[in-house]
Parts: structure tokens; C-alpha cells; sequence
């Protein structure tokens, strides 16, 4: 069993045909996954609904084995997963380590440094930070809050080609290292070349 699950999902944006139909997937910690296919084709949606952001008109998201609703959406949204998303959705008055010390009891400094800030950035204001570092801050974040699910949707979409190689190894990384379920929504083949497994939905279907 997969530490969260998707069975039989389905979710329409208005009366008529699916953008999701059906779609059953299994996701296990430890390992980094993407979720790839046309603009429309109901990524972000797929990870709002894996997220407790939304529910879906048919079937169920399982985590740990229960139904989301059973656990309640604003505690697993709390407790069991963590976001990263393309425009950061940093604090941007805060610094980097007062952004993360949000989330953890624990001092924010080792997370923050093992992903390439240095200790004068982690003190800087994250405006003056570049968009690499503010999205290492993001992941940083999500880290800390110990959450098993890690959601990304387009990490990368805001970055050069070298940074975004950089941040895909980290994303990797916190699946490896630090043994969390992480998931992807992106347009870049780049990324889904590092992914343990690619889901490609198309035509409300998931394709593995």
C-alpha cells in the first residue's frame, strides 16, 4: 500500500465530460514522482485533490489508508503534506530561516544550509534573494514541516535551465534523503528524466 492513493477519482470543471476519469495511482514514500501532459489536462487539479485542496466528485484520496475526509482536510493539509509551488509563496517580509521557523520547532538553520544558502542569506530578506534560492527556501520549508507528501506543481516553471537542474536534484534528494513522497505537476521533460516514475494524463486517463 502506498502512503497515499488515489482510487477511482473522478472530477469534472463543469457539467459534461471529465478532466479526471477514473484515475487510480499509488504513491510511496521515498521515491520522486512527475506528472506530465497538456495544459488543461487536469495536473494541477490532480494535485489539489492529492493535496486536500479540493475533493473529487468520485471516489476517494487515501492517506495512510484513509479517506481524507475520515481524517479531516485542514489536518492532513496541516500535518501530512506540504506544498512547494512556482511562485514560491514565500513570506516577503521575512527572512529564509523566519520563513522555515515557521513550519518546525526545530532550528531551521541545518535544512536551510544543506540545500546552498549560506548563513548571510538565510538572514537576508527573501525579496533579495534569487529565484533559485527562494524556491531552495520553498523546499526548505516543506522539509521542515516533517510532512511525508511533498506536492510541487511547476518548481521549475520560474527558473533558468541550470537552477531548475539544481532544484530537480534537490526535489530528488528530499525523496532519497530525507525518505518523503514527492510529487511533481511539470511541463519539462528535463525533470520527469529524473523521476522514479512519470503518470501522463490525457484525455481524463493516467498513463504510467
Amino acid at each position: 500500500m502506498g502512503v497515499l492513493e488515489a482510487k477511482e477519482v473522478t472530477y469534472h470543471y463543469t457539467e459534461g465530460k471529465p478532466v479526471l476519469n477514473q484515475v487510480s495511482l499509488s504513491f510511496e514514500k521515498g521515491k520522486l514522482y512527475v506528472i506530465l501532459g497538456p495544459s488543461g489536462c487536469g495536473k494541477t487539479t490532480l494535485l489539489s485533490l492529492l493535496g486536500g485542496l479540493d475533493v473529487p466528485d468520485g471516489g476517494e484520496i487515501l492517506f495512510e489508508g484513509k479517506e481524507l475526509k475520515e481524517i479531516g482536510l485542514e489536518r492532513y493539509r496541516h500535518e501530512h503534506v506540504s506544498f512547494v509551488f512556482q511562485n514560491y509563496n514565500l513570506i516577503d517580509y521575512m527572512t529564509p530561516e523566519e520563513n522555515v521557523a515557521l513550519t518546525t520547532r526545530e532550528d531551521p538553520l541545518p535544512t536551510l544550509l544543506s540545500l546552498g544558502l549560506t548563513q548571510e542569506e538565510v538572514r537576508r530578506n527573501v525579496l533579495k534573494l534569487s529565484g533559485g534560492q527562494q524556491q531552495r527556501v520553498a523546499i526548505a520549508r516543506a522539509l521542515a514541516s516533517q510532512a511525508p507528501v511533498i506536492l510541487a506543481d511547476e518548481p521549475t516553471g520560474n527558473l533558468d535551465e541550470a537552477t531548475a537542474q539544481e532544484i530537480t536534484g534537490i526535489l530528488k534528494s528530499a525523496a532519497k534523503q530525507y525518505h518523503r513522497c514527492v510529487i511533481v505537476v511539470t511541463h519539462s521533460n528535463e525533470v520527469a528524466k529524473e523521476a522514479d516514475a512519470v503518470i501522463t494524463l490525457k484525455n481524463g486517463m493516467a498513463l504510467l
